[in-house]
């Protein structure tokens, strides 16, 4: 096999075994509508803490069936209740912190984009780094958030597409696939880009991922 030929054999083993998104895995649609990209946004603010990525997921369900879904609904909840709803999904060594972050971040795209982030993306013009300053001032979004959030809806705002941040070409670099995001868009469709992302994190984060998939596409 060519080593073209491997790297495709890799991408696909990696799509195929470990390529569920971080949204689709916490139950998000994602679409260019407010309520997703607002759930992809909670979602990347508790993904982004010290804590595993399982926790995270389990503490994004928990907030959304707690009704937590929107900017609205986020807002007029009291701390106690973002702080139970943490809680309930494991999320409890930052939960206290994370419950305000959650209230005040709410706050915050209700006041300046009311509640839509398309609003936001729309205000930064197509400039990237507007728009990643913009997202920087949402509590709790710090710059591995704002990748995290950028992976996750680049399917549905196509114009950041490929979005590879360091992380997911740190998990190529592990698997032995090209360190530069162009090279390794090139590896899969254009609407597999977004669950590639999720799968080079994943191989970033844990070990036995690579090792996965590795025997899987026979390298």
């Amino acid at each position: 096999m060519s080593p073209r030929g491997g790297q495709r054999a890799l991408a696909h083993a990696l799509l195929e075994r470990h390529g569920e998104t971080f949204a689709a895995q916490s139950g998000i649609r994602v679409a260019d509508t407010p309520q997703p990209l607002y759930q992809v946004l909670v979602l990347a603010g508790l993904l982004s803490a010290r804590i595993r990525a399982s926790v995270a997921v389990a503490a994004a369900r928990a907030l959304f069936d707690a009704g937590l879904r929107t900017p609205r609904r986020m807002a007029d909840a009291t701390w106690q209740q973002r702080v139970d709803a943490l809680g309930e999904g494991g999320y409890r060594r930052y939960d206290e912190r994370t419950a305000t972050q959650l209230g005040d971040g709410a706050t915050l795209l209700l006041d300046s984009y009311g509640g839509d982030l398309r609003r936001m993306r729309d205000a930064a013009g197509g400039d990237l780094g507007a728009l990643r300053r913009a997202l920087r001032e949402v509590p709790g979004l710090g710059p591995a958030g704002c990748d995290i959030f950028l992976r996750e809806v680049q399917g549905v705002w196509p114009e950041l597409a490929p979005y590879l941040d360091g992380k997911a070409v740190q998990g190529a670099e592990r698997l032995g696939l090209p360190g530069d995001s162009g090279k390794l868009a090139r590896l899969v469709g254009p609407d597999e880009t977004t669950a590639f992302a999720s799968g080079l994190v994943r191989a970033a984060l844990d070990r036995s991922v690579v090792e996965d998939v590795r025997e899987a596409a026979g390298a």
